[in-house]
């Protein structure tokens, strides 16, 4: 735990609605628009923070932004008086430097109330915004993992993985800003009981949603038979053209490579496309009296002639 800071007396989230305007339409231009973005969604939503004793010591910058971090003592509590350095465990010193940073952000909103802010104002905002989201982008990237692995152990019926992920990413960046390091328990526990509440969420959201709209399997409507109808219009069209190169012969095919193409793709069969029996190569060679392997060497130069009478036919049209 930290100093002065027990686990009963640990603080509450501070919340700050910024009433100031918009700089200059000169000086906002002149920012970057990323920066400009950060401008407006500070000075449009609520701004929070969660307060810590560390917060009034007058060395709290170099203890949470330049100096290493000491040990615990035998207490397990930090040794934040001078001459000590800063916090010595990485996640605490990391939430408390995103706290810090929002708490410099509300200061300076409530320090300007309604006027219009200024050139050094604005530095000054993105500055501590930006370490802000700094922090804020290192804690999620570390506690990741937990979402996927929680996400693959959650079974819900109904619900997609991706969204389950999705969601607890989302109660994952929230529990960022709620989390306080004073009440002396990891991040990852509060941020599972979080990410937990969402899935539930979004399992009470499926089954009312299941109840509103509820319907039984159809299977007309699982698939429809336009893929089949353009297929079978396809496969016509192309049999029609194979036909028309065949009677006239313009692949120039000796008798015997019409024959096996003939009764390879029974194109002399009038029944429909389905229903045809195309003979196997065993058949055709007992048919035209050769060995099967020399019916494929047939059927493979009768191909190559057709395909290209194919193409001069798509060329020439």
């Amino acid at each position: 735990m930290l100093p002065s800071q027990s686990n009963e007396a640990a603080a509450k989230a501070c919340e700050f609605d910024p009433r100031g305007k918009l700089p200059p339409a000169t000086l906002l231009r002149a920012l970057s628009p990323e920066d400009q973005k950060i401008l407006r969604n500070l000075l449009s939503d609520v701004v929070e923070y969660i307060p810590n004793d560390l917060f009034d010591h007058p060395d709290v910058q170099a203890q949470l932004f330049d100096r290493p971090a000491p040990a615990k003592d035998d207490s397990g509590v930090y040794q934040l008086d001078p001459p000590a350095a800063g916090v010595s465990d990485p996640e605490i010193r990391m939430f408390l430097r995103l706290n810090y940073c929002r708490k410099r952000v509300v200061d300076l909103l409530q320090a300007r109330g309604v006027t219009r802010l200024s050139a050094a104002d604005v530095q000054e905002l993105l500055l501590w915004e930006r370490a802000a989201l700094d922090a804020r982008s290192e804690i999620v990237r570390e506690n990741m993992p937990l979402v996927l692995a929680m996400a693959k152990r959650t079974r819900i019926v109904g619900i997609d993985l991706t969204d389950l992920i999705s969601e607890g990413n989302l109660a994952l960046l929230r529990a960022v800003f709620k989390f306080d390091v004073a009440r002396g328990y990891k991040f990852s526990t509060y941020a599972c009981r979080a990410i937990l509440k969402s899935f539930s969420r979004v399992a009470t959201r499926s089954a009312r949603h299941r109840g509103h709209f509820p319907t039984e399997f159809d299977p007309t409507m699982e698939k429809g038979d336009t893929g089949n109808e353009r297929r079978t219009s396809l496969e016509a069209d192309c049999l029609g053209e194979l036909r028309s190169i065949m009677e006239r012969n313009a692949a120039q095919l000796t008798d015997v490579e019409q024959a096996v193409i003939r009764a390879r793709f029974a194109l002399d069969d009038t029944a429909p496309a389905l229903e045809r029996r195309a003979k196997t190569l065993e058949q055709v060679g007992e048919m035209i009296g050769v060995t099967k392997e020399r019916v494929r060497q047939i059927q493979n130069k009768a191909l190559l002639k057709l395909r290209s009478a194919l193409e001069n036919a798509v060329l020439t049209s």
